[in-house]
Formats: C-alpha cells, sequence, structure tokens
C-alpha cells in the first residue's frame, strides 16, 4: 500500500449523522431566535447600548482623567438621553403621520405628471404602475411602528443597561471563577474583548458617522421646509446602521415626500442628488476610511446577514445584522473547529490574531 493510499484510508470523513445534528442545531437555534425575539431584541439592544456607554466612558476617562464611576454616569446620561430623545421623535409624530399619509396618497398623481417632463412617458408609466400598488399607510406603519414599539420597551432596555454597568467590573471575576481553568479563563476573556473592542468601534464610528450625515440632511430638509422634518433627520440616523440599502432608503422617503408636498420638482432633485450625494460620499469615503478593515467581514455576507436578521427580527434585526454577524465571526475565530467558518465569513481570509501578528512583523 502507498503512502498516499495510507493517507486517503485515515483521512476523516464527514458523517451524515454529524450533518444530521448540525441541520438540526442551526434550526432549533434559528426557531429559538424567532420564537424568542420579544425576550431577545431588547437584551441585544441592551448590550448594545451598554458596549456604546462603555466606549463613551473610555474616552471621557482618556480625555478628562475623570473617576471612573463619574465617566460612567456620563456615559449612561448622554447615551441614553440620546436614544430617549430619537424613540421620542419617531414615536409622537408617528400618529400624525400616519394619518396624513392619505393626504400625500392623493396628491401622487399630481406628483408623477410633473415627473413626466422630467424623466419621460415610459419611465413615469413605470412608476405609476408600480408605485401605486404601494401601500404607503402599511409601509409607515412598519417604520414608525417599530419605533414606538422599541419606545415602549425603552425602560426595559434602560433597566438592562444599568444592571450590565453595575456589573461591569465583577463579570470578569464571575468569568475566572466559572472557567475553573486559568487557560479557558484567559482565553474566553481574550474573546470578549475582542468583541468589545470591534463592538465598539463599529458603535462609536457608525453613530458619528450617522449624526454627521443626520445633521447635514435635516438642515436641507429644514431649509426647504419639508414636513416632519425631524422625524426624516432621526430616519436618517437610524437607518445609517442599516449597511447597503439604509442610506437608499433614508433618501427615498423625504424625496417622495418633497415630491409630492411641493408643486416644483426642484426640492426633489435637491434631495436627491444632494442628500444622496452625501450618502454616497460617506457611505464610500468617510465610512471606509474611519472603519477601515476592523470589521473584516467579507461583502457577500454583510448582505446574508441583512437578510437573515431581518427576516428572523424584522426591522430591528436590520439593525442589528452586522454587530450581531461580528460577534459570531470572532467567536467561531477562538473556536477551532470552526475557525475555517470564520476565516470563510472574513474579508481576507486574516482573522483578528493573524492581522495582529502581520501588523507586529
Amino acid at each position: 500500500m502507498t503512502p498516499d493510499q495510507k493517507d486517503i484510508t485515515v483521512r476523516p470523513r464527514l458523517r451524515l449523522s454529524v450533518v444530521r445534528d448540525t441541520c438540526i442545531i442551526a434550526t432549533l437555534i434559528v426557531l429559538g431566535l424567532y420564537a424568542g425575539a420579544n425576550f431577545l431584541i431588547p437584551l441585544a439592544m441592551a448590550l448594545l447600548v451598554n458596549v456604546l456607554i462603555i466606549a463613551l466612558s473610555d474616552r471621557v476617562v482618556a480625555l478628562t482623567r475623570a473617576p471612573v464611576w463619574l465617566a460612567n454616569v456620563a456615559g449612561v446620561t448622554v447615551v441614553l438621553a440620546g436614544l430617549f430623545m430619537i424613540m421620542y421623535v419617531l414615536g409622537s409624530q408617528a400618529t400624525q403621520f400616519a394619518r396624513s399619509i392619505s393626504t400625500y396618497e392623493n396628491q401622487f398623481d399630481g406628483a408623477v405628471e410633473r415627473v413626466t417632463g422630467l424623466v419621460g412617458n415610459d419611465v413615469t408609466t413605470f412608476i405609476r404602475d408600480n408605485l401605486v400598488s404601494i401601500d404607503m399607510s402599511y409601509v409607515a406603519r412598519v417604520l414608525l411602528g417599530s419605533a414606538t414599539s422599541l419606545l415602549n420597551q425603552f425602560f426595559l432596555i434602560s433597566l438592562y443597561v444599568a444592571f450590565l454597568m453595575a456589573e461591569r467590573l465583577a463579570f470578569r471575576k464571575k468569568i475566572q471563577l466559572a472557567a475553573g481553568n486559568p487557560v479557558a479563563a484567559a482565553e474566553f476573556s481574550t474573546m470578549l474583548d475582542a468583541i468589545s473592542v470591534s463592538l465598539q468601534r463599529y458603535v462609536g464610528v457608525k453613530t458619528l458617522i450617522s449624526l454627521i450625515t443626520a445633521t447635514i440632511s435635516y438642515t436641507v430638509f429644514r431649509s426647504l421646509g419639508l414636513e416632519y422634518a425631524e422625524t426624516w433627520a432621526v430616519l436618517t440616523f437610524a437607518l445609517n446602521f442599516i449597511p447597503s440599502i439604509g442610506s437608499i432608503i433614508a433618501v427615498f422617503f423625504p424625496a417622495m415626500i418633497a415630491l409630492v408636498q411641493f408643486e416644483t420638482i426642484i426640492p426633489f432633485l435637491v434631495i436627491v442628488l444632494g442628500c444622496g450625494t452625501i450618502q454616497f460620499l460617506i457611505g464610500n469615503f468617510l465610512d471606509p476610511a474611519m472603519l477601515g478593515r476592523s470589521l473584516n467581514m467579507s461583502t457577500f455576507l454583510v448582505i446574508l446577514a441583512l437578510t437573515f436578521w431581518t427576516t428572523v427580527w424584522g426591522l430591528i434585526g436590520a439593525f442589528l445584522s452586522v454587530p450581531l454577524t461580528v460577534c459570531i465571526l470572532i467567536v467561531f475565530s477562538h473556536i477551532p473547529a470552526l475557525r475555517p467558518v470564520a476565516v470563510l465569513m472574513s474579508l481576507d481570509g486574516r482573522l483578528g490574531e493573524d492581522n495582529s501578528q502581520a501588523a507586529a512583523s
């Protein structure tokens, strides 16, 4: 028997039972995520808010040398106040906008006629045939209803955040006691540190970029006199957390409202060209420059994660798709059996430790 034949005989084969068990476990996880959405979504939001608070408090300590407890209080106050204001603006105007959406639907035919001279009859016919069939009131209820539901869960999220912050320092000690093995405890702590650093960078940078985009867009909306300018600015801020399609939606809705509200097509063009250009420049230049390759996620994986989490958790899942997938990628990279999967999920095949070693060399 040749050496090659020996290698073939001793090479482990993928057993049908392993595939079966993997499919069963994956199915149960997906069903659990779907069935437990009411419990898991506030918890996931609280963990993400907690990461943002930690990032902000650490920055306050680094800049001002303030005590840790004071920085934590400042971080909690700023983040929760900002989150409450976002939810309040969306929730308070949700009912009013849903009631007035029928008025916009009645004015839609006149808006389509104004587009005819700009794009031609063929494109206008396509717009009329496809957009008229869309139930705009349903779309408004879905988008703004999610924000209202989140407003109702704000106090639950705040409660989670309070306890997470209270146990921030004691958590590492509990990890060491629970692991028992110092090596396992160190490995688990390393994994949590990698997750925390990646999430802090992502949430911090995306929050800053979304705030800049929303501020510029709000200035444009107010200068044009667009109705519900605050709502569209807040939605612009929130939708920028949704990869790829979020910026498109953030321009589409205020542009459609401007097309219906105003007698001329100029405000519509200003929003499409002005805000669309801002979204393009920020999304393709500022965002990659500030985030860099720290997330190291495949572009296809980003779209796949967006589709999966939106299917499982709806609109909130779209917001959480990238952070949740980053956590999964980092966890897989620290499990030897799942490390090949993490390599396939990454952008360039290098994981966190590989990038660190390459930078050191």
